[in-house]
């Protein structure tokens, strides 16, 4: 279960940026379809010096997802590893081991 989780938290964040970066370049998902990297280009690009807001959220937003998902992964990672367990790892806190 636990390689499923961390190979989730890698390929996914990459998977997002690849398809946020594509669609910024102009060949990703169609314009009618949002897109994170759709929304930071094209037609937009003419209106981030008076609604810089435009620009800000969907970054933002594109930022957040893909270090959340990171997170959940480190997090899973230091909870599931056994080689972990007693030690430094588990959020910063040793745990110390009774005799």
């Amino acid at each position: 279960m636990a390689p499923i989780i961390i190979s989730f938290s890698v390929c996914v964040p990459g998977m997002i940026l690849s398809e946020a970066s594509l669609s910024f370049l102009g060949f990703g998902i169609p314009p009618p379809a949002p897109s994170w990297g759709g929304m930071l280009s094209g037609r937009s690009r003419s209106y981030f010096l008076t609604a810089p807001w435009m620009a800000i959220w969907p970054g933002l937003a594109l930022a957040i997802v893909v270090y959340g998902i990171n997170m959940f992964g480190d997090a899973a990672r230091d909870l599931l590893d056994p080689r972990l367990r007693g030690g430094v790892g588990r959020y910063g806190v040793r745990v110390k081991k009774v005799k």
